[in-house]
C-alpha cells in the first residue's frame, strides 16, 4: 500500500506540462545550428525535409505514447522492446540509448563552452564545460518536479526567441526594417527548390531529424503523468507547436537570404538578419543557443540517469546503480552519469575535432535506431488495422531514408560507420550476456503486458 501511495505521489505531471518538457528537451542546437547545414545540403528543399521529419517524429511518439497510455513503465521504449522481442532487445536498446546520450551530452557541453566564449573569449573552454556540467547536476538533484519546472522555463524562452525572429523577419519581408521589400531569394521551380538535386535533399534529411531528437525523454517521463492516457495528447500538442514554428521560421530565413549564404558556424536566424545591422540579434540568438544547449544537456542527464536505474532494476546493469535515497534521488546512477560526463568532456576537448564530430554524428544516428525499434515494438505488441500498418511503415521508411542519406554525404558518412561499430560492440556484449540468461528469460513474453486483442487505428 505504501508503495502505491509513493508511486501516485510521483505522478504529478499534467499533459500540458509534459508537452512543455518535450519542447524544452527537443529545441536545441540541432535546430538552431543544424538547420544551416540542412540548407547547405538541400537548399530551400530542406523545408520539405523538416516537414517529413515532423511527420516521422509524430508517428514514432504516437506509437510510444499509445503503448505508454496502456502500460506506463519506467523503462519506456526499452521495456517495450524487451516485451516484444525478449531480454536481448531490452538490454541492447538500453545500452545503445545510454551510450548515445552520453556522447551527445559531452558534445552539448563543448558547444556551450564555444557559445559562451562569444561573450568571454579569454576564458578556457573547460571552465565553461565544468560550470554547465555542475549546474546540470544541480537541476537533476531537484528531482522530477524541479527538472520539469526548469524545462518549462527553457521551453518558453526558446519558443520566444524563435517567435521574436518570426516577428522581426516579417517586418523585414514587408519592408518595415530596411525601407524596401526584399525579393524572394529562391524561385518556385525544381532547380530553385532543389538546387543540389534530390541527392542534396536526401542528405539534408538527417539534419532535419536531428532537430526533433529528444522525444525519448518525453517517453521516459510519460509514466509520471497524472493520467498516462494523456500521453498522445501531449505529443500532438508538442509536435504541432514545434513543426509550426520550425517551418515558419526557416521559410522566412531562406526567403530573406540565398540558401548558399548559410554556414555551419552560424544560426540561419543570425545570417538572415545580418544585413539589417540589428546589434542585439547576435546576442539574442547566442543566448538562445546557450539556453537550448543547456536544456538538451540537462534532458540527456535526466534520461541516462533514469535509464541506468531501470537497467539496474532489471538486472541489465549492476544492481548497485538501482539504489535511491529516501527522497528517491538515484545518487549512485547519478555518480556514474557524472563520471561519464567528465570522460565525455575530456574526449571532446582532447580528441581531434573531426574524430569527435564522427562520434557525435554516430550518437545522433543511434538515437534514430532507437526510434526504429520503437516502431518495431509497436507493431509486435499492438494489433493494428490497415491505416495503423500504413502509418508505421511510413515512419520506418522515412527514418531509414534519413539514415541511408548519410552514406552520400562525406561529412556524415564516417559517423554512420562509427555508429555501426557501436552497434556491433553492444551486439557482441549482448550475445555474451545471452549465454548467461536462462532460456525462459530469453524468450519474449508478449502477453505479460500487452494482448493482441487491442486494435489501434
Amino acid at each position: 500500500m505504501a508503495n502505491k501511495q509513493s508511486s501516485s505521489k510521483q505522478k504529478k505531471l499534467s499533459w500540458l506540462q509534459l508537452a512543455l518538457v518535450g519542447i524544452g528537451s527537443i529545441i536545441g542546437t540541432g535546430f538552431f545550428l543544424g538547420s544551416s547545414i540542412a540548407f547547405k545540403q538541400g537548399g530551400p528543399s530542406a523545408i520539405f525535409a523538416f516537414i517529413l521529419a515532423a511527420i516521422s517524429t509524430y508517428i514514432v511518439f504516437d506509437s510510444l505514447a499509445k503503448m505508454t497510455s496502456e502500460h506506463p513503465t519506467k523503462g519506456s521504449f526499452r521495456s517495450y522492446a524487451k516485451q516484444a522481442f525478449g531480454r536481448w532487445a531490452g538490454f541492447s536498446n538500453g545500452w545503445v540509448y545510454w551510450s548515445s546520450e552520453l556522447l551527445i551530452m559531452g558534445s552539448q557541453l563543448t558547444a556551450l563552452g564555444i557559445f559562451s566564449k562569444f561573450w568571454f573569449p579569454n576564458t578556457p573552454l573547460w571552465i565553461f564545460a565544468a560550470i554547465y556540467g555542475v549546474l546540470g547536476i544541480i537541476v537533476i538533484l531537484t528531482g522530477i518536479s524541479g527538472f520539469e519546472k526548469f524545462e518549462n522555463i527553457f521551453a518558453v524562452v526558446k519558443v520566444a526567441a524563435i517567435v521574436m525572429f518570426i516577428i522581426i523577419a516579417a517586418l523585414a519581408i514587408f519592408g518595415v526594417l530596411g525601407g524596401n521589400k526584399p525579393s524572394r531569394s529562391f524561385a518556385f521551380h525544381y532547380s530553385g527548390l532543389f538546387p543540389n538535386g534530390l541527392l542534396g535533399f536526401w542528405t539534408a534529411m538527417i539534419y532535419a531529424f536531428y532537430a526533433f531528437g529528444g522525444i525519448e525523454v518525453m517517453g521516459i517521463m510519460s509514466s509520471d503523468l497524472k493520467n498516462p492516457k494523456d500521453a498522445p495528447k501531449a505529443g500532438r500538442t508538442m509536435l504541432l507547436t514545434l513543426a509550426s514554428i520550425y517551418i515558419i521560421s526557416l521559410t522566412m530565413a531562406v526567403y530573406l537570404v540565398p540558401w548558399d549564404v548559410f554556414t555551419a558556424n552560424d544560426s540561419p536566424f543570425i545570417t538572415a538578419l545580418e544585413d539589417y545591422h540589428l546589434t542585439f540579434v547576435p546576442h539574442l540568438f547566442n543566448g538562445a543557443l546557450v539556453i537550448a544547449g543547456f536544456s538538451t544537456m540537462v534532458a540527456s542527464l535526466y534520461a541516462i540517469t533514469t535509464m541506468m536505474v531501470t537497467l539496474a532494476n532489471d538486472g541489465d546493469a549492476p544492481r548497485f546503480f538501482s539504489k535511491t535515497s529516501k527522497k528517491n534521488i538515484p545518487f549512485r546512477a547519478l555518480g556514474l552519469t557524472l563520471s561519464g560526463l567528465i570522460l565525455s568532456i575530456l574526449v571532446s576537448l582532447f580528441l581531434p575535432e573531426k574524430i569527435y564530430e564522427y562520434l557525435t554524428t554516430a550518437a545522433g544516428l543511434m538515437l534514430l535506431y532507437t526510434w526504429l525499434f520503437i516502431l518495431l515494438s509497436y507493431g509486435k505488441l499492438v494489433k493494428l488495422k490497415g491505416f495503423g500498418h500504413v502509418k508505421r511503415w511510413v515512419g520506418l521508411s522515412l527514418i531509414l531514408l534519413a539514415v541511408s542519406g548519410t552514406l552520400f554525404d562525406g561529412s556524415s558518412r564516417p559517423g554512420f560507420f562509427v555508429s555501426l561499430v557501436f552497434l556491433l560492440l553492444i551486439g557482441v556484449v549482448t550475445f555474451m550476456m545471452r549465454n548467461k540468461w536462462r532460456g525462459d528469460e530469453d524468450k519474449p513474453a508478449p502477453n505479460s503486458l500487452f494482448t493482441k486483442e487491442k486494435v489501434t487505428d
